[in-house]
């Protein structure tokens, strides 16, 4: 039997899992540089090797240590437990974060058994949660959003950082990664353009950005980014006071103060700028096919999301055209309380 904590090397002849054993710090080692031999992002790697290590760690306190031993219904009883888990607010993990998972989870046991670690994938009949297709829960105002962006005290570096990093977000409606991974020479002035390198999927895309954004950018660069680099050379667009890269967890609770700080009542983070990038373009006319292209959604349907959320222009043609929207002459009116 091969442990969960030693692998084997890779015999191509052979449909046997081999006898030589590794240490499980050297297969992890040997998935993660699959991973990246694939073209696969550092996160993804990152994200799927936590994975495979906290099954392992799981299946160890199950009294299962050996690869072989990993049957379908040890899968699904980790599916399971993916399922009734709650975070310490005691809320559910998302169905979408149990689906990320589980995927990770499909593709390292897909691997062992690609590299003859373990003869057969106990993870072949494993079925995914249904995906959710929910509507956005907040969705901010023009107004909300103005609200926000005036916070940051921009008499400081970390402040105009803060007002850049919301003007870019809001005008873009990027992704917290794609925020975090910014260069220097990803913004172009002169053309009012950010390129954004490996999105989701792998994928570049180019995105206008206007020019009151820019100009806070501009800014930024100028008086702020030199203090927080200091000695440091790096082409990374936004730091810390540090002068290092903006960690996408850290960047989470910095917006989410900005959110909470503006006591509109609704809670989220960086993606709520997404959202309301894409719903006022729409509510102000914008083509759904141009706001797939900037969101860098790879179907349509997911764009189409945002025509349910959207429902000012609904309101307004209901308004106009429902007999049922207004008092007629010759309705009945009720009772006042």
């Amino acid at each position: 039997m091969t442990s969960l904590f030693a692998s084997t090397e890779a015999v191509p002849c052979s449909k046997e899992p081999s006898d030589v054993s590794v240490d499980m710090p050297t297969l992890l080692t040997r998935f993660s540089v699959h991973l990246a031999s694939r073209n696969y992002s550092p996160y993804t790697i990152e994200q799927r090797v936590i994975v495979a290590s906290d099954f392992i760690a799981w299946a160890k306190s199950e009294d299962i240590d050996q690869a072989g031993d990993v049957t379908p219904d040890l899968i699904e009883a980790f599916r399971m437990r993916l399922f009734v888990h709650r975070k310490t607010n005691g809320q559910p993990l998302a169905v979408r974060t149990q689906t990320v998972r589980l995927v990770a989870l499909r593709a390292f046991f897909r691997w062992l058994a690609r590299e003859r670690v373990i003869g057969t994938d106990p993870s072949a009949s494993l079925e995914l949660p249904r995906a959710e297709r929910r509507l956005p829960r907040a969705i901010l105002s023009q107004h909300e959003v103005e609200a926000i962006l005036a916070l940051p005290d921009i008499a400081k570096p970390l402040g105009l950082r803060d007002r850049a990093i919301l003007e870019t977000f809001y005008v873009t409606g990027m992704r917290r990664l794609e925020l975090t991974r910014l260069c220097l020479r990803d913004v172009d002035h002169a053309r009012q353009l950010i390129l954004i390198r490996k999105g989701k999927g792998g994928k570049d895309r180019i995105v206008p950005t206007g020019e009151r954004a820019l100009a806070w950018l501009l800014a930024y660069r100028k008086i702020a980014r030199p203090k927080l680099a200091g000695a440091l050379e790096t082409d990374r667009l936004f730091l810390t006071s540090r002068g290092t890269s903006l960690h996408p967890k850290k960047l989470t609770a910095r917006v989410s103060a900005y959110i909470s700080a503006a006591k509109l009542g609704k809670a989220g983070s960086c993606h709520l700028f997404r959202h309301a990038a894409a719903t006022h373009m729409l509510e102000n006319g914008a083509d759904i096919r141009f706001i797939q292209a900037m969101l860098g959604h790879e179907s349509l349907d997911t764009t189409r999301i945002y025509t349910h959320v959207s429902i000012g222009p609904l309101a307004s043609v209901h308004a106009r055209t429902h007999p049922a929207a207004r008092f007629n002459e010759w309705d009945s009116t009720p009772p006042s309380a």
